[in-house]
């Protein structure tokens, strides 16, 4: 009956809190699975590996972005490898595409929008160990000039054209089964911000994505009420797939999204239902 998440982000990424306040939050969560997941980065799972307490079980993961074909997709890996040479190499190649897509970001705002970064802010961001456009709103809203991250990127960021970023789904996937980790499609409905696919419009694209060797679905999320959750099990135990669970927590960066909220009404959900548990 352990309390679970297994889908957290880190100010690695683009969470708000560092890897210290992020497990103290955990323990004051009563959380006793959970796994770190940021996007594009391990970094903070080496740190968060000094920190966590024996009565806690921590698995070290990622999130990927991919493009798979016609979908754009988050992967997650579940008890990687962190000293993995494919997937840090992977990870490192990311890292150089993501410093082309934030320098392209900078342009836009001043270009588009005469809005230049000050020194500071430009510190700010460079600092990052992983930039995402995010972080970008964070700057416009303590500026004043939207009230909150989603408002901001959808007025001064969305319409930006950068280059692709993605990883292709079949490197992703494979330097995660090389780190020794399971593939997991995140929110494969859709995630923050995102048209919810109909059971119709879903059904091609898990066949898809069960070519390129997806091992799981997160079936509980955060933003999923319970018929969505429901028809994802249903496809999980009837395609062979593992079930996972995660909040997709990001602390003040993403709105309502408490630690362990596994599904819309942040209703209890047993660890003993997420069948990847059992892998890993």
């Amino acid at each position: 009956m352990a309390k679970v998440d297994l889908h957290v982000h880190s100010n690695c990424s683009d969470g708000s809190d560092n890897v210290s306040e992020l497990i103290t939050k955990i323990e004051n969560s009563d959380i006793k699975i959970f796994a770190l997941t940021d996007h594009d980065t391990i970094e903070g799972c080496s740190e968060m590996k000094k920190l966590v307490p024996d009565d806690i079980k921590f698995i070290q993961g990622v999130e990927l972005t991919c493009q798979a074909d016609y979908i754009k997709c988050h992967i997650l890996g579940f008890g990687c490898d962190i000293q993995n040479k494919k997937l840090n190499d992977l990870i490192a190649k990311g890292k150089n595409l993501r410093r082309i897509k934030m320098e392209t970001r900078i342009d836009y705002l001043k270009n588009k929008w005469n809005i230049e970064l000050t020194q500071d802010e430009l510190d700010w961001l460079t600092s990052r160990k992983s930039v995402v456009k995010t972080h970008f709103a964070n700057i416009l809203v303590k500026r004043g000039l939207q009230k909150d991250n989603v408002s901001a990127m959808k007025k001064y960021l969305d319409d930006c054209k950068t280059p692709n970023t993605r990883f292709d789904i079949k490197e992703a996937i494979e330097a995660i089964v090389d780190s020794g980790a399971i593939p997991v499609w995140a929110h494969p409905l859709g995630g923050e911000g995102e048209k919810h696919f109909t059971e119709e419009e879903f059904l091609p694209r898990l066949e898809l994505m069960k070519t390129f060797g997806i091992k799981g679905l997160e079936c509980y999320y955060s933003r999923y009420n319970d018929e969505e959750i429901a028809l994802l099990k249903h496809l999980a135990k009837e395609n062979g797939l593992l079930i996972s669970g995660g909040s997709d927590y990001h602390g003040t960066n993403k709105q309502n999204i408490t630690l362990a909220k596994l599904n819309v009404d942040n209703k209890y959900v047993d660890s003993k239902e997420l069948t990847v548990l059992e892998k890993l």
